[in-house]
């Protein structure tokens, strides 16, 4: 797909590694709606960068867990665009949930928002995709999906799900519309994180250093253009995911 003059929505598309694709998709031509839950401020703030690129931007504050509000939202982008081209589910909620736990409105929180979601945004925008001919998403994963992260259950669950849903969504809506997923690895470091914490992330890696959200922007804009790829998972990781075979060799 030619980005140039396409409609993209990014949910969590305000800050982090959303807002490094948000402003990819912007600088290639495209017109973007950022969603944004609690992030206003950054959301704005990215809402103006995107415009001052030439593009026309929108900004919408939806929790994408919410259906009813994924389809007032909807409407809203229709209303605006007529539909989107391109979605990347990028939403997510990072939160440390130990097992057992009486905490089950936590789960809820984090696997609601990963699975159902994804689910929600991509059910409710893929007939205006299909009526235009054609469309991309691009869910993002991580690590988790094959390597379990303690005290993380819901948010490894949820994307593991979310690859599920990636690799499903891409039987069932070829070939008019492709679906892929992207996993990074240590590309921003989590708030609060210090240097040692940050070294020893960057050590896990065949490459030892950590990348940028603009790596992972990269790998989404390349699965947004390459038109015979769906279906497929690329890592952007610095070769976390065979890192321990490396560790085995020196031991």
């Amino acid at each position: 797909m030619n980005i140039q003059g396409k409609v993209a929505l990014i949910t969590g598309g305000a800050v982090r590694v959303g807002k490094a694709i948000t402003l990819m998709l912007a600088r290639a031509g495209a017109h973007v709606v950022i969603n944004y839950h609690t992030s206003a401020s950054a959301a704005h703030e990215t809402l103006a960068q995107a415009q001052a690129l030439g593009v026309d931007a929108l900004a919408i504050r939806c929790d994408v867990a919410d259906l009813t509000a994924v389809q007032a939202m909807t409407h809203q982008v229709q209303d605006r665009f007529g539909g989107v081209d391109i979605l990347v589910n990028g939403a997510g909620i990072f939160r440390k949930i130990t097992l057992p736990t009486d905490d089950l409105d936590a789960w809820r929180t984090v696997t609601r928002t990963s699975i159902d979601g994804a689910f929600y945004v991509s059910n409710a925008l893929a007939p205006a995709m299909l009526g235009r001919g054609g469309g991309v998403i691009v869910n993002i994963v991580d690590l988790s999906v094959w390597n379990p992260w303690q005290s993380f259950t819901a948010h490894a669950v949820g994307k593991a799900r979310l690859l599920a849903l990636t690799q499903q969504l891409a039987l069932e809506l070829a070939p008019t519309i492709r679906v892929n997923a992207v996993a990074p690895g240590p590309v921003l470091p989590p708030p609060n994180s210090n240097d040692s914490q940050n070294a020893a992330l960057a050590a896990r890696t065949l490459l030892e250093r950590w990348g940028s959200p603009e790596d992972v922007a990269g790998a989404v804009r390349y699965l947004v253009e390459a038109d015979y790829v769906t279906g497929a998972m690329l890592h952007v990781d610095g070769g976390e995911h065979l890192a321990q075979y490396k560790r085995r060799a020196k031991a």
